[in-house]
């Protein structure tokens, strides 16, 4: 009797050291800035294109990065720019692992982290460029992407353009979080 109490402790013990070594933070990006279904403040859009804003990047926090995260590349895209190929707004790399969120205007009103390097965006500026999606076509998604990666450095040429950073980060992704906004004019 004793032996079969002793073991049914031990399977349940076993069965919840098992359960809270699957119970891990999920990779998650989140801002007080830019929160899904609320509007994006004019501090936040582009100020050009006709549009009129403060072009400052928004606070980025995130947690749970995936084990064996080095570095990490974070961008904001736009699928809907009537361009026939989108629109890279942001390109943040080489942000090092240790790093867990980015405060509201970094690179503009204040200095991105070490070794962290803005790339162009596809209005060929190394900084953020807000949301301006024509005034009266539907909603526009904008997309922040934070790569997780196995490298330290991207290791891409310092002129790199958008696309290029992002095949090098899919090619050393471990994992990816993402938080999507609806901008509307």
């Amino acid at each position: 009797m004793m032996r079969k109490q002793s073991f049914a402790i031990l399977m349940a013990c076993a069965s919840l050291v098992s359960m809270a070594a699957h119970a891990k933070t999920p990779f998650t990006l989140t801002s007080a800035d830019f929160v899904p279904g609320q509007a994006v403040a004019q501090k936040h859009m582009l100020n050009g294109f006709g549009c009129t804003g403060g072009n400052q990047s928004p606070q980025l926090s995130w947690r749970g990065a995936p084990k064996g995260t080095k570095s990490f590349v974070l961008t904001m895209y736009d699928p809907d720019a009537p361009t026939g190929s989108g629109w890279w707004h942001w390109v943040v790399y080489n942000i090092q692992a240790q790093v867990t969120g980015l405060p509201a205007g970094i690179g503009q009103d204040s200095v991105l982290p070490a070794g962290a390097i803005e790339a162009h965006n596809d209005g060929s500026e190394a900084h953020y460029g807000g949301p301006c999606p024509p005034q009266g076509a539907p909603a526009h998604r904008y997309i922040l992407t934070l790569h997780a990666l196995d490298v330290d450095q991207l290791g891409v040429p310092e002129n790199a353009s958008p696309a290029m950073i992002g095949f090098m980060a899919h090619m050393h992704q471990v994992g990816r979080a993402t938080l999507k906004v609806k901008v509307k004019r």
